[in-house]
């Protein structure tokens, strides 16, 4: 049997017996006696339904993955791939047009294999939890869009990649590595103004405490900003966040409307002064830096298998291609890009624990961003109490528990 088709396989299975495994250990080490410190801000009934919230989720990604992990498999060993490029090459279009068509087909079928799971997830288990408030013509909407921007800037960028791997020879993983950082650079900085207001109302936070309170925290801690937004995230679910955007002087605060409708005038310029806290000291720039040098890994060990025989055969393709290479490459890199998230994650726990440390030392007021966590992880229906693998290979973020015990100690400090 083919290497590179044992290889995939056998990452496939392992994949989705950690995932599942994971969460399996997650749901079964929920806690069913609320923690102390959460006492007030659950009652009986509300821990419970957090709990059984979780346990749904867990289920239902547990169905979604099994189904999703069948679904790829079937299509290799059935060479779907195959009679997909075969069917584009009967177009007649030029080698990137090709490429172009064949991929956005693939994400065509990815996207309706994925829709009923979108559906499902918005309409049933969010409703029955109170938290969603997407209507289906909010929810059309969205995927026309998000359709729409794929084609607009995901396809030419994914064009010239395509025309650098064909045209630059063995030079062209050093070009796309600095197109595609580049474009990522760049993004960041269109975003906020062209992209989320797409998506999302964006109006200028209204003069009064709360605005007055945000900027001489900013002004007394040298913070340039272009602005302070409320964002309608009410429009689509009843969960609450708080987010900056942009860099230099084109960073603005964003602040959900529930947020506001929910937190103290201390509480949400401590969470702002979480968030102040990862651009002063920089991680919102070191994370960037690291997912370029991923990129670059990335691409480099695609040089080495850029229309390689054996991996085509693996699939069962009749004819080698750059596009196909692409895709095909995606699945061998899982082991190093599901570790290397693992070392992400490492790193941004360890920002945000920097990040409160920040703001207590900034805002003298330690006890007032526990009570924002705090009421944070209760409006969202936390899981309190994850299993320490769940959290290890997949947040970004610590426990709340250990964050406000993290809190606790700087105010013994």
């Amino acid at each position: 049997m083919n290497i590179y088709l044992i290889l995939i396989l056998i990452t496939l299975v392992v994949k989705y017996m950690l995932d599942s495994g994971v969460d399996w250990l997650n749901v079964h080490h929920l806690e069913p006696a609320l923690p102390e410190e959460f006492k007030g801000f659950y009652d009986k009934e509300k821990y419970f339904r957090s709990q059984q919230y979780t346990r749904e989720k867990t289920v239902f990604g547990l169905i979604q993955n099994t189904i999703t992990t069948a679904f790829i498999m079937a299509i290799i060993l059935t060479g779907g791939f195959n009679v997909i490029d075969q069917l584009v090459r009967k177009l007649q279009f030029g080698s990137i047009l090709t490429g172009l068509i064949y991929i956005l087909f693939l994400i065509l079928v990815s996207g309706i294999l994925d829709l009923p799971f979108r559906i499902y997830s918005t309409f049933v288990i969010e409703e029955k939890y109170g938290f969603n408030k997407t209507t289906s013509l909010t929810f059309i909407l969205d995927l026309v869009k998000g359709f729409l921007l794929l084609l607009v800037i995901g396809g030419p960028l994914l064009a010239l990649v395509l025309w650098f791997f064909q045209e630059t020879g063995n030079l062209a993983p050093l070009y796309v590595w600095i197109a595609v950082s580049l474009f990522q650079i760049f993004l960041t900085f269109i975003a906020p103004v062209v992209i989320m207001p797409l998506f999302n109302k964006f109006i200028p936070l209204e003069k009064g405490e709360l605005r007055s309170e945000i900027e001489r925290y900013a002004r007394d801690h040298d913070f340039k900003l272009k602005g302070i937004y409320t964002m309608d995230g009410s429009k689509r679910s009843a969960k609450s966040n708080a987010f900056f955007t942009g860099f230099g002087r084109s960073r603005r605060i964003v602040l959900f409307d529930t947020l506001v409708e929910n937190h103290t005038t201390d509480e949400l310029v401590g969470v702002l002064a979480h968030e102040m806290g990862h651009y002063k000291l920089g991680h919102i720039l070191k994370m960037m830096v690291l997912s370029i040098l991923e990129t670059g890994l990335l691409l480099f060990l695609l040089s080495f298998l850029m229309n390689n025989q054996s991996l085509f055969e693996a699939f069962k393709m009749e004819q080698l291609s750059v596009y196909a290479s692409l895709i095909f490459f995606g699945f061998l890199y899982v082991p190093v890009s599901t570790l290397l998230s693992v070392f992400t994650n490492v790193i941004s726990r360890k920002y945000e624990y920097i990040a409160d440390r920040f703001a207590v030392q900034t805002t003298k007021q330690g006890e007032i961003l526990v009570q924002a966590l705090k009421k944070l992880s209760a409006d969202n229906l936390s899981n309190l109490t994850p299993h320490p693998l769940k959290v290890f290979l997949f947040y970004s973020h610590p426990p709340v528990l250990e964050r406000i015990q993290a809190i606790r100690q700087l105010k013994r400090v």
